[in-house]
């Protein structure tokens, strides 16, 4: 299943934080000054070895840049699928290894742990002609960078929209996706006083999905942490913040049925919810309405639609993108050949024939998410014009700590369901990402 990444990523970067040796700089490998070129250089009877996450790239486009990439360098390549039970651990132990893996496959919220314990090559001298005159997205790009140094090149996101039931809508009176936060919520307000069951939500938002809440306080000019001189500091108190977890709590309160407000998106599983007709509409990924209309076989694709969430702001809520990204093992003794394989799996034609024309994913870059919205699907349009808004949690190794101890999960939910005020709960975290963000050893 697509989703395998996402659902994954809290337990992955929390082992990957446990199982990292110590806190002992970054990776080496091609760091320094001067920009670089990615190397021609042949491979002929050299092996290439590739770690790839199960159901992240479809055989298919795989296949598409090996054969590119042997091509051009006459390397043959080795393609390890990995599993998803234990893999922060085999990773930390084969990257800690004098053979490791060469290229991998890996969260985008992950690379900061790997690069941390010295596991990656920094590809900082490389990065522009690694970017191939694209302009990555930030969701993938900022966490692939560490202390300003490049660690991870991206390589696909999934970006969450708003997916709703377009029929449903049709039958309260609502016939365009609202372009603007005035439009949506007038649109919702008509939505619900069409569907008046107590358990009805025109806009089913779970008190802990921290990920949508965050849209709100970005969208408010907010941040998670701020780093400066080395040192983190958590935002959620600053005034920009506060009118973020203030909106969040307006909107979930007018929209999300009072049950929701300390739940969260897999209990109840709010595409069941949604496929159940409990639920006008909710932010989820592309990869997900399949799930919807496997839980309803009634819901066709005639039936649903999507759009970015707009803002208060008066543009679209920035989102925080799921992703995969490419890393080279810093101790690989073929990093001019794992270079040009990045750089291959990275274009411009790659994403846009085979990553988004074939796995359906968002690609990495903004000119190529513009171009798959320009021919997209009126069900697909609204998640590669949201890809286009996207941010990322800190780049530090230890912020996983704070989703796998669900203390982003509790300040949402404390803030929706009131039992404290935003103000209370943002000093809560705010204190928790002081502590763990800045932890040493």
């Amino acid at each position: 299943m697509k989703h395998s990444r996402f659902a994954a990523a809290g337990v992955l970067g929390l082992a990957s934080v446990l199982t990292l040796t110590a806190c002992n700089g970054s990776g080496t490998g091609g760091s320094g000054g001067a920009e670089q070129k990615v190397s021609a250089a042949k491979g002929t009877g050299k092996t290439l070895t590739v770690w790839v996450m199960q159901d992240d790239y479809s055989p298919e486009s795989l296949k598409a840049v090996k054969r590119e990439f042997t091509e051009r360098t006459g390397a043959k390549v080795t393609m390890e699928t990995q599993s998803w039970d234990g893999i922060a651990t085999k990773l930390t132990t084969a990257l800690a290894t004098d053979s490791p893996p060469d290229v991998l496959d890996l969260g985008n919220t992950q690379v900061a742990s790997y690069a941390s314990s010295g596991g990656l090559m920094d590809l900082t001298s490389y990065a522009k002609d690694l970017r191939q005159g694209q302009k990555w997205l930030p969701g993938l790009a900022d966490p692939s960078t560490v202390d300003g140094r490049l660690y991870a090149v991206p390589g696909f996101a999934a970006a969450r929209a708003v997916i709703y039931n377009k029929t449903m809508w049709r039958k309260a009176g609502v016939t365009k996706a609202p372009k603007t936060y005035a439009e949506l919520t007038a649109a919702l307000t008509k939505v619900g006083a069409a569907n008046k069951a107590s358990d009805f939500s025109p806009f089913y938002l779970p008190g802990q999905h921290w990920a949508a809440g965050l849209q709100f306080v970005w969208d408010a000019g907010g941040e998670i942490a701020v780093q400066k001189g080395g040192k983190w500091t958590g935002g959620f108190s600053s005034a920009e913040a506060q009118t973020g977890l203030a909106a969040f709590r307006k909107f979930q309160n007018a929209y999300s049925a009072p049950a929701s407000r300390t739940a969260d998106p897999q209990n109840p599983d709010q595409l069941q919810v949604f496929a159940d007709g409990k639920a006008g509409a909710i932010t989820a990924t592309s990869g997900q309405i399949a799930q919807i209309e496997k839980a309803n076989p009634a819901l066709t694709d005639a039936d649903l639609g999507s759009f970015p969430l707009p803002g208060a702001s008066g543009a679209a809520q920035p989102v925080m993108l799921g992703g995969a990204v490419w890393g080279v093992a810093a101790k690989s003794k073929q990093q001019d050949l794992a270079l040009q394989w990045m750089k291959i799996a990275a274009s411009p034609g790659i994403q846009d024939k085979w990553i988004v024309g074939h796995d359906g994913w968002n690609p990495n870059s903004a000119e190529a998410n513009q171009k798959a919205m320009s021919r997209a699907t009126p069900l697909k349009k609204g998640f590669f014009e949201a890809a286009l808004h996207s941010r990322a949690t800190p780049a530090s190794p230890r912020w996983a700590s704070l989703e796998a101890d669900k203390s982003v999960n509790h300040l949402f939910s404390q803030v929706a369901s009131g039992t404290k005020s935003p103000a209370d709960a943002a000093r809560v975290f705010d204190t928790a990402v002081d502590k763990a963000l800045n932890a040493t050893g």
